[in-house]
């Protein structure tokens, strides 16, 4: 989260001249910039982490003298991953605290339940915490700044490969009900197409949900030995943990949602197995060693 906040005070160094002292949340002495973050939900571990990161990097900024002559102004509000509260939360800092920008706002459903206030205000959008592809695509891409690789790709791509690695013979889905799990299931259900497959079973959950026996026993029946799952940290602990509980042990994948170690420092040995997608940079070849090109 600290690269984050680098990235967006690199673009307002640039952007930061006349025209920007007369936008909303710039003074000629202040930037004001806020984040939601779930504090005390189920995404506690995650937003937690966020949070301490922005404020770094913005304790740092200001430090150096802040951005062109500005200090940051940094505000946090906490959702508890419920987007009614996101919404609440939103009205407040761009109607009462007259915000620049939302930085690193979590969650898929929360963001997307926001932009009806953002937008009109024209408050940006920037590197928000999830990879859903309404993070970037139209309308208003002028104020939409997104860092990831979407959900869809990531099992759109991932799940084929695993198939193939594992040798897997029947393909199952457990998902969040919200617009983050359906980008996770349509991307396994993309992929699976491309080698000729199907899921056997699809299977979701409610937000905040702590019980999965029942899901997990659908996708035993099913005999699926490969599961993509639409979890956080919570949700991807007690499906797997509930699934060897019960002696069910498929190969289990995830996206960058559940990748982080806080999967296995909470969840313990039972975790051991699981994949998730994630995404690195590219390096460029012709400045590069000859291992680096080499892999």
């Amino acid at each position: 989260m600290r690269r984050t906040l680098f990235s967006f005070a690199c673009a307002l160094a640039v952007a930061a001249g006349p025209a920007l002292a007369q936008t909303q949340g710039v003074s000629k002495t202040e930037i004001t910039v806020a984040t939601i973050q779930d504090l005390s939900g189920p995404l506690a571990g995650f937003g937690k982490q966020a949070r301490n990161g922005m404020q770094l990097r913005v304790d740092e900024i200001n430090e150096q003298g802040g951005i062109n002559g500005r200090k940051l102004v940094f505000k946090v509000e906490d959702s508890g991953y419920d987007p009614k509260r996101a919404v609440l939360a939103a009205q407040k800092l761009v109607n009462q605290d007259k915000i620049f920008a939302m930085i690193g706002h979590i969650g898929t459903a929360a963001n997307m339940a926001t932009f009806p206030v953002l937008f009109p205000k024209k408050v940006i959008n920037f590197y928000p915490l999830t990879g859903a592809r309404e993070m970037f695509e139209a309308p208003n891409q002028n104020l939409k700044f997104a860092f990831s690789v979407p959900y869809y790709d990531q099992t759109r791509t991932g799940t084929p490969r695993l198939v193939k690695e594992k040798g897997a013979k029947t393909v199952c889905s457990l998902y969040q009900d919200d617009e983050f799990g359906l980008e996770v299931m349509r991307g396994a259900e993309d992929g699976l197409k491309t080698i000729g497959m199907t899921l056997a079973e699809k299977t979701t959950y409610k937000r905040g949900a702590t019980d999965f026996s029942s899901q997990v026993a659908k996708m035993k029946a099913a005999g699926c030995d490969l599961v993509v799952l639409g979890t956080v940290i919570r949700e991807t602990i007690g499906t797997i943990g509930e699934a060897r509980k019960t002696g069910y042990n498929p190969t289990f994948m995830g996206t960058t949602a559940s990748y982080t170690d806080l999967i296995h420092k909470l969840g313990g040995k039972a975790m051991d197995g699981f994949y998730s997608t994630s995404a690195v940079q590219v390096p460029y070849l012709d400045d590069t060693s000859q291992p680096i090109r080499f892999w």
